[in-house]
């Protein structure tokens, strides 16, 4: 387990600066290599495939525990096969240390 996947999420209500993109490509270092910074440095991407539907919704549904218990919830594109994820802090429009802790929880997710 990665030093991000054992931290826990802190609230954000805003109020503070968005990460540089210097902070997140050095954070982005700790997390799986699929793991991609938007060009504005303000979110953070991933995509899985899987072999049917009931293997997307189930990774779904543990993307969304992780989410429930952090209480730090991404953005979701799923159709058949695929789950796309997107982490962005939007109480400060930009990425916090929060979506790299939640990315990195869904690292140890078994994926089949």
């Amino acid at each position: 387990m990665s030093d991000l996947a054992s931290k826990k999420c802190v609230p954000c209500e805003g109020g503070t600066a968005p990460m540089g993109r210097a902070e997140a490509e050095s954070l982005l270092k700790q997390l799986q290599p699929e793991w991609r910074l938007a060009d504005d440095a303000k979110s953070l991407h991933r995509e899985w495939k899987f072999k049917n539907f009931y293997r997307t919704m189930s990774f779904v549904n543990a993307v969304a525990h992780v989410a429930n218990t952090e209480d730090h919830h991404p953005d979701l594109e799923v159709g058949y096969g695929y789950c796309r994820l997107k982490y962005s802090t939007h109480a400060i429009d930009g990425l916090s240390e929060n979506d790299f802790i939640c990315a990195a929880k869904i690292d140890a997710l078994p994926v089949q």
